[in-house]
Order: C-alpha cells, then sequence, then structure tokens
C-alpha cells in the first residue's frame, strides 16, 4: 500500500466519522438546546486540552533548547581548553630549545 492509499483511507475514516457523528447528533436523545450545549462543552474541552498540550510541547521545546546551548558551551570550552594547552606546550617547548619545534 503506497503513502497516498493510506492517506485516501484516513479521510475516508474520518469522512466515516464526522458522518456517524452527525447520524448520532440527529437521533440523539436530547433536545437541541441541550445537544449544542454538550457540543459546545466538549469543543471547549477539546480547545482547553489542544492549548495545554501545545503549552507543553513548547515547553519541552525550550528546554530542548536550553539543554543544546548548555552542551554546546561545554564543548565550546572544551575546545577551548585544549586549545590553551597546546598553546602553553609550543610556547614551553620554543621557549626551552630557543627556535620553532619541527624546524
Amino acid at each position: 500500500m503506497s503513502d497516498r492509499d493510506g492517506g485516501n483511507s484516513f479521510v475516508w475514516f474520518l469522512a466515516g466519522l464526522g458522518l456517524g457523528a452527525l447520524v448520532g447528533v440527529l437521533y440523539a436523545p436530547r433536545s437541541g438546546n441541550e445537544t449544542r450545549e454538550v457540543l459546545r462543552a466538549r469543543a471547549e474541552e477539546g480547545r482547553d486540552y489542544v492549548r495545554s498540550r501545545a503549552r507543553e510541547a513548547r515547553e519541552q521545546a525550550s528546554q530542548w533548547a536550553d539543554r543544546g546551548r548548555e552542551v554546546l558551551n561545554q564543548q565550546k570550552e572544551q575546545f577551548r581548553a585544549a586549545y590553551e594547552a597546546g598553546r602553553q606546550a609550543y610556547h614551553e617547548t620554543t621557549a626551552e630549545t630557543g627556535t620553532p619545534k619541527g624546524l
């Protein structure tokens, strides 16, 4: 099954889900006002849930970005320390012999 067929099946699934919900609303044992209130309350719950999940996702992405910056700063500091150690060793070697090593 290709990705296109999978997407098409999902669309049909959503269409069936919507049609089933519509039929359920039409044959519901509640009055129209009650049904609308229930639907409105559920929609609000869904909206609140999506907002909550979006906020959590933003917070987690922010934490990951902060952690990435920390790791990058640690790596830069390690590189800087290694560079300085090599530089110091070079200066000590050239000071002992009086000439740059390797020449």
